[in-house]
């Protein structure tokens, strides 16, 4: 999917830090300087989508491995949901980009065969008027809680600040905020759906007390698939966070084809298929089930 026909971010935060009349009057000036901008480029802190090409990466980056599988996953996801998260860059020219953070984000992005990815661009000395903006727009009603959350996590990471002070500077606690940064250790599917209005802040909060991320795909399926209320998802999560009555002996380990045989059932039947697999080969197929109505559609499904 190009980042032409999908702007992974939405309305909200395609505007986000984005004065039009203070973009106008500062590409005026420039015409008028024989200053040369790019013409994606809009003012400081803006969300652009730059050209991949354009990008060269930091030389003082300290992070020289990245885990390729794990690079091809996040690769797979961009295809199916966009970048949710954009990079920052540095601008060196009017075509010419050096990169702040997210190298496993273009690196993820040019495997997805992406062109043009969203970028924050920075320039030199402008922390304080980044920090300013920042406060600014977080108090617009109109961003969404992933909206938000970048917001601050950006605060966190260009402006160096605690969450104490950053709950300071936008008149929020600690807790408030902690709760928004959480948010954007969801996988991609779920923080899309947080964008998109497909679920609510309140489902969010109780997705992100799972701890497998495979577990907090299953419910969000299900919130998507079935229309779950936040009380019903949270009373699931409660049933998860259960001890078994019996600790039983360990599951053996799936190899990497068994599990993605398993994933691939879970999202056939937009459940959590379990898999065993002994050491002779044999093994069983769990398909749990909500209700007799979610039992006939896995048994339609089947063929029954």
């Amino acid at each position: 999917m190009s980042a032409d026909k999908k702007r992974v971010l939405g309305k909200g935060l395609s505007a986000l830090l984005d004065d039009s009349s203070h973009v106008n009057n500062h590409q005026q000036h420039n015409r008028s300087s024989g200053a040369s901008i790019s013409p994606e480029v809009n003012d400081l802190g803006s969300v652009n989508e730059i050209r991949i090409s354009e990008i060269e990466v930091n030389p003082f980056q300290p992070r020289t491995e990245f885990d390729e599988q794990a690079l091809q996953e996040l690769s797979d996801s961009i295809k199916l949901q966009g970048l949710i998260q954009p990079i920052t860059l540095r601008r060196l020219s009017a075509h010419k980009y050096q990169l702040i953070s997210g190298e496993r984000r273009l690196r993820a992005s040019k495997l997805a065969g992406l062109t043009q990815i969203p970028a924050y661009i920075r320039s030199a000395n402008d922390q304080q008027m980044l920090e300013m903006a920042l406060i600014e727009n977080i108090q617009r009603e109109n961003l969404n809680a992933i909206e938000t959350a970048l917001s601050f996590q950006r605060m966190i990471d260009e402006c160096n600040l605690k969450q104490e002070e950053l709950g300071d500077r936008v008149s929020k606690n600690r807790s408030t905020v902690t709760n928004y940064l959480r948010l954007l250790k969801l996988p991609p599917a779920i923080q899309a759906s947080i964008r998109d209005g497909a679920i609510t802040m309140g489902h969010a909060r109780a997705l992100i007390t799972i701890e497998s991320p495979t577990d907090q795909l299953y419910i969000h399926q299900l919130i998507v698939k079935q229309g779950l209320s936040v009380r019903k998802v949270e009373e699931m999560v409660r049933n998860m966070h259960k001890p078994a009555n019996k600790p039983g002996k360990p599951d053996r380990p799936l190899s990497y084809q068994v599990q993605k045989i398993q994933d691939d059932l879970a999202s056939k039947f937009s459940t959590k298929v379990k898999l065993k697999v002994g050491s002779q080969g044999a093994g069983s197929i769990e398909i749990p089930f909500l209700s007799e109505d979610d039992l006939g559609r896995i048994l339609e499904m089947l063929d029954w």
